[in-house]
């Protein structure tokens, strides 16, 4: 019961690495709101927490909005007194959009993946530090650091960002007692990757730059690093791959 007592925002909690840090929270004794545009299947995420004896609701949030944002941390200090932990894990993909190399693409996918990001930790700190402080981790990418030779320019600037404004905020929240880190994850066995065609060679395909161990890493086990950060006080500003030591090599 490591986050016992602890109140935590979970952000694209609906599936996937959010949906697995939101279970995780909750088993270790967090009370935990499920976020998430998706706001049925919040619900249902945080029904099946309270059927295993957690503590959970739902919030359904467009994390672009900061009039969802302030309305989101209002119903988590209604419902819970207070807010201890913030995971800004919602993001998309330059593939969810029509044309990320296009002007509305490359918006669309700031606004999703960076300017949420700054919304959420403003926002959050501020409320934090009313309580004597809190922690913050936000979810970018190993794009934030390369570029791959599949991503999109978009994504990986919004990512990069993501890595910079981590280190910028925990020093401009630290002194009210709010840590920021951020971690930056590689290729993620999530269940969208079950959806293709030959998911498993296609799972192999993204798992090959991976220089150890050869696989895609788990939800599970990336949610535990997430914890780990929240939970150790002298983790503040920090930067952490979450990627088996991908190596992408040059055409």
């Amino acid at each position: 019961m490591r986050l016992d007592g602890k109140v935590a925002i979970v952000t694209g909690g609906a599936h996937g690495m959010g949906e697995a840090e939101a279970r995780l929270f909750a088993k270790e004794g967090a009370k935990v709101v499920v976020a998430d545009i998706l706001g049925d299947r919040a619900e249902a995420v945080a029904a099946s927490i309270r059927a295993s004896n957690g503590a959970a609701i739902a919030a359904a949030i467009d994390v672009t909005s900061e009039p969802a944002w302030v309305a989101l941390i209002a119903k988590t200090v209604e419902t819970y007194g207070r807010l201890d932990i913030l995971v800004n894990n919602a993001g998309i993909s330059g593939s969810s959009v029509g044309d990320p190399d296009g002007l509305d693409g490359w918006e669309r996918v700031i606004a999703v993946n960076q300017t949420s990001v700054f919304l959420g930790t403003k926002l959050a700190a501020e409320q934090m530090a009313k309580t004597g402080g809190g922690s913050i981790v936000n979810i970018s990418s190993i794009m934030g650091f390369i570029g791959g030779p599949s991503g999109h320019p978009a994504y990986s600037a919004s990512k990069g960002a993501v890595r910079i404004y981590t280190k910028a905020a925990a020093v401009r929240y630290g002194p009210q007692g709010v840590r920021v880190n951020s971690v930056h994850p590689g290729i993620i066995d999530t269940p969208i990757y079950g959806l293709s065609e030959n998911a498993e060679e296609f799972k192999a395909r993204l798992a090959a730059p991976v220089v150890f161990p050869k696989r895609m890493g788990r939800a599970d086990e990336f949610a535990h690093l997430v914890r780990s950060l929240i939970e150790n006080d002298y983790m503040n500003a920090e930067v952490i791959r979450f990627d088996g030591g991908i190596r992408f090599q040059p055409k």
